[in-house]
C-alpha cells in the first residue's frame, strides 16, 4: 500500500490527444450499382457530436497552462513530492511486516487488525497531508478548467452557427454513430482561436463556481430569515 500523490488533473499526466485524432471522417463515396457493396450510410444533415473533455484536454489554452503550471508552482510540487516519498518510507516497512506475520500465522487476528487500521489512518493522514501542500496547484486547475469551459460552450455555439446544426449530442450518450457527425476538430479550432492562453495563477479570493454557486444558494435561503427577524 503506497501513497498515491493525489495530484489534481494538471498534475496527472495524461496523454493527450493530437489535433489529427478528431478529424472527421470523410464520406464514403456511394458505390456503383451491382457492385456488392454495402449502402452509403445515410448522414442526417442539423446534428453533431461532441466529446467535451477530449476538446479541452487537446485545447492550446489547457495544454500551455499543463506546462506553465510545473513551473509556476515548482516548488509546491517538489515538496509535495518529496514528502510523498518520506511518508511511504514509513509506511512500507510497516505494510511488509504486517504481510509477512499475516502469512506466517505469527499474528492474532485482532493483532493484524488493529495494524492494519492503524496503517490505513497513517495512509489518509499522509494522503490529507499532501492535498494540503497541493491545494494551490488544485487551485490553479480549477481555475484553468473554468476559463476553458467557458470559451468551450461559446466555441460550441459560433460552430453550430457555422454548420447550421440544431441539436449537439455528447459522445458518452449515442449508442453508436458514425464518425461523420463528429464535430470535435471543430470546435477545437474555435476554442483555440476564442482562448489561445489563460491565466494559470487564480485572482486573490477566488473560488471555483461550485464554490460560488453554494453560496449564492445559502445566501438566498438566509435572506427570507433575516427579512422575517428584522
Amino acid at each position: 500500500m503506497k501513497l498515491t500523490r493525489q495530484l489534481p488533473l494538471a498534475a496527472v499526466l495524461l496523454s493527450l490527444l493530437p489535433v489529427a485524432a478528431f478529424a472527421q471522417a470523410a464520406p464514403a463515396a456511394a458505390p456503383s450499382a451491382g457492385s456488392g457493396q454495402m449502402p452509403p450510410k445515410q448522414v442526417l444533415p442539423g446534428i453533431g457530436i461532441v466529446s467535451r473533455d477530449d476538446v479541452i484536454v487537446a485545447s492550446n489554452a489547457f495544454r500551455n497552462a499543463q506546462s506553465e503550471r510545473q513551473i509556476v508552482y515548482k516548488n509546491q510540487i517538489a515538496m509535495a513530492e518529496a514528502r510523498r516519498k518520506q511518508l511511504n518510507a514509513l509506511i512500507e516497512p510497516l505494510v511488509a511486516k504486517y504481510q509477512e506475520d499475516q502469512r506466517s500465522g505469527s499474528a492474532s487476528a485482532a493483532d493484524l487488525q488493529q495494524r492494519a487500521a492503524s496503517i490505513q489512518a497513517q495512509q489518509n493522514a499522509g494522503v490529507q497531508e499532501l492535498q494540503g501542500m497541493l491545494a494551490p496547484v488544485a487551485r490553479s486547475e480549477a481555475y484553468v478548467t473554468e476559463q476553458v469551459i467557458d470559451a468551450f460552450s461559446k466555441a460550441l455555439v459560433a460552430t453550430m452557427d457555422k454548420r447550421g446544426l440544431t441539436l449537439i449530442m455528447p459522445s458518452q450518450s449515442p449508442l453508436a454513430f458514425n464518425n461523420a457527425y463528429v464535430i470535435n476538430a471543430a470546435v477545437l479550432a474555435e476554442l483555440n482561436t476564442i482562448l489561445p492562453r489563460v491565466a494559470v495563477v487564480p485572482p486573490e479570493g477566488w473560488r471555483p463556481r461550485a464554490e460560488r454557486e453554494a453560496a449564492a444558494a445559502q445566501q438566498a435561503q438566509s435572506a427570507p430569515a433575516a427579512r422575517r427577524g428584522n
